[in-house]
């Protein structure tokens, strides 16, 4: 009589648990086995491995479905005194082995409730034209029927992507959920930071700050860089070299003609002749930072004062020595006699006044747009349209599903707890508030699809050539990395374009994406559909790059640059000067934020720049992810080039006086997970 071998894992977390009788029926190509118990008596803890066999008649041929089900055993004591009823199981693979020796896997990551049957897919990928058989291609449906009641959209504010539609944070389905390793350590690392600053009793001192001397109490826990930029702060190069390889790459761009609302003429800039601004813009010297999505707005109150959040203008030169540096900043974007243009020519501290107000104004859009906006909230919507659209033996699912890992729970706690009305953001920052969603409705309005893609975005600000540019150049390689990655595994399952053109499951998925993250927004220039291979290939490869390199870009430096509070203001309050000559030590310290806001400000950027210890790295699979096949080959390719990458990226940094990891693919998460 034929006997398949049958091992069940259970997730290694707190509460997969059960004692209840398990069942299993294994249905193939030609027939079907019975319905049998493999676990009666046995206690199924969290990572436990159960192994049982299941009988047949008669060979049922190659597997395609299985059945899992349960039923409530007796009560038991389990370690600890506690009384272990009849609740849920959460298994997280089935393997089954067949007599003639193949193997066949199921991965469920699903809870499993008494007295109703579920039934799972083998893992092959398998498109949905490639399923002929009525009961898998009903399989399927039912799938995506549970799971689009499961994953519903919301609408967190107008004019901005959706989320997902959930309760709280502990009411995200448990698959998607932190591990108890992850939610363990947030919830410490969240307290440590600031507990350490209480100690020092600063953490509810409202009072400004007595001396630059004496901000150094707040920056705690100093890193190489951190250490770095608190020494050099007020340097011209350290502020230039931030728009390229800082936390905020994306605002700066070529510029090849002034802006008329930004006066700046050459005596201002070259007071001793020798080079003029048209001739260095035609040359591609000149670069432009405009920071006109805060036109207009009333920053936050803080402390119950009124702050101030500036729209500035920067101008930068490259120096023949292939320095960045600010040559013009203007405030405020219109035009006026309280409005002057600051050179580094001022005096120290009107010039360091006017980078300071950038520096804060470069901090709120960071956070943002550049944050919160391009990485979390999209990677959100790419999330939540695959979970709803595409099954899991899609190869799609299998090539995405590593990359949503957290993200959705980072998103409900960031609504929660960062950008609430009683959030940080809210209450330590001049963009909390009304601001807050003006902002991100405007910002939203810019991002485009090729603004998502780093050649196209580079090649579109103007930036190809630029010098020391590391965020670039490791952006392009490890684009291009993915992208070979991305090509190597679909093109094994879509032959040509005919098969991307009738697979409705993907067509779903990027019209779900169109609508709920670009709001039916043509001018995005994101696709409401997909045409051809190389179509797909870049759309796949964007959305794994947003979520892993692109937000480790915009966030792992966070701490590094942040951590000294002057050069990353997260609120100012007081107005800019409206004349030049005023400006002194005492009125720069009465700008800077009070003791309080520093030091909550400097807690967050260290909780979010925080790895925890269960990160799982680009390039990481999960084995049931993928058939036995060629995609297998595409992961360790993939590996290798990223391997290769990180020990280029090492070379290079032992020579740089300002080392760029942020995109060292050793470091890089697969997905948007803090």
């Amino acid at each position: 009589m034929p006997e398949y071998e049958v091992v069940i894992t259970t997730t290694d977390r707190l509460g997969a648990i059960t004692w209840d009788h398990v069942h299993i029926q294994l249905f193939g190509e030609v027939g079907e086995s019975k319905r049998k118990a493999v676990s009666t008596e046995r206690f199924l803890e969290s990572g436990s491995v159960l192994k049982g066999t299941v009988d047949c008649k008669m060979s049922i041929g190659k597997l395609l479905r299985i059945q899992l089900d349960k039923t409530a055993g007796l009560l038991r004591i389990i370690p600890g005194g506690l009384l272990q009823t009849a609740g849920d199981w959460f298994p997280a693979t089935v393997e089954v082995k067949s007599p003639e020796g193949e193997t066949f896997h199921f991965p469920i990551h699903h809870w499993i409730t008494n007295n109703e049957v579920h039934e799972f897919r083998e893992a092959t990928a398998r498109l949905e034209f490639d399923d002929k058989m009525l009961c898998v291609r009903k399989t399927r449906a039912y799938e995506l029927k549970l799971r689009k009641e499961q994953y519903r959209w919301n609408f967190y504010a107008e004019g901005i992507p959706h989320c997902m539609k959930i309760d709280k944070d502990h009411g995200l389905p448990y698959e998607v959920r932190f591990s108890f390793t992850k939610e363990t350590e947030f919830r410490f690392t969240a307290l440590q930071g600031l507990i350490e600053l209480k100690l020092n009793g600063l953490a509810d001192c409202k009072e400004e700050w007595k001396s630059i001397d004496a901000i150094g109490t707040a920056s705690h826990k100093g890193t190489p860089l951190s250490e770095y930029v608190q020494k050099n702060w007020k340097e011209d190069s350290l502020f230039g070299y931030q728009f390229l390889n800082g936390v905020n790459p994306m605002v700066i761009r070529r510029c090849s003609e002034l802006p008329v609302n930004f006066p700046v003429t050459d005596q201002m800039v070259f007071r001793h002749g020798g080079r003029s601004l048209a001739e260095e813009m035609q040359n591609g010297n000149i670069f432009l930072c405009d920071y006109k999505v805060f036109t207009g707005l009333k920053a936050n109150k803080v402390n119950d004062k009124q702050q101030y959040l500036m729209a500035p203008l920067v101008l930068l030169h490259k120096t023949p020595g292939d320095q960045l540096m600010p040559i013009a900043i203007q405030l405020k974007q219109e035009p006026s006699k309280d409005n002057p243009i600051f050179c580094p020519t001022d005096s120290e501290y009107d010039w360091l006044l006017a980078k300071m107000f950038v520096r804060s104004a470069d901090f709120q859009d960071h956070q943002l747009n550049s944050h919160l906006l391009r990485t979390h909230l999209l990677a959100e919507v790419f999330s939540v349209s695959l979970l709803r659209n595409l099954p899991m033996v899609h190869p799609l699912y299998k090539l995405l599903v590593p990359h949503t890992r957290y993200n959705l729970q980072i998103n409900a706690l960031a609504r929660k707890l960062l950008i609430s009305d009683s959030g940080i953001f809210n209450t330590f920052t001049s963009s909390g508030g009304k601001a807050k969603q003006k902002i991100l409705q405007r910002a939203m309005s810019y991002i485009t699809y090729k603004s998502l893609c780093i050649r196209d975005d580079i090649k579109e600000r103007g930036l190809e050539s630029v010098p020391h540019f590391y965020y670039r150049d490791d952006g392009f390689k490890i684009w291009d990395i993915i992208k070979r990655f991305v090509q190597g595994v679909l093109a094994y399952y879509y032959k040509d374009d005919s098969y991307v053109k009738r697979d409705m499951e993907l067509q779903s998925w990027v019209m779900d994406i169109f609508v709920h993250g670009f709001l039916y927004r043509p001018k995005s220039g994101m696709p409401e559909s997909l045409n051809t291979v190389d179509e797909l290939v870049k759309f796949v490869t964007m959305v794994i790059f947003t979520g892993s390199a692109q937000h480790a870009a915009v966030n792992a430096g966070q701490f590094d640059y942040g951590s000294w509070m002057p050069n990353t203001p997260t609120t100012l309050q007081r107005p800019p000067p409206t004349t030049k000559g005023t400006a002194n030590e005492s009125s720069l310290l009465g700008t800077l934020p009070d003791v309080n806001v520093t030091v909550n400000g400097i807690s967050v950027v260290w909780l979010l720049s925080k790895q925890s210890s269960d990160f799982v790295p680009l390039g990481r699979y999960p084995e049931e992810h993928f058939s036995e096949i060629i995609p297998r080959h595409q992961i360790k390719l993939f590996k290798e080039e990223l391997g290769r990458l990180s020990s280029e990226i090492k070379a290079r940094n032992s020579g740089l006086k300002i080392p760029y990891t942020f995109l060292d693919p050793a470091l890089l998460e697969n997905s948007v997970a803090i």
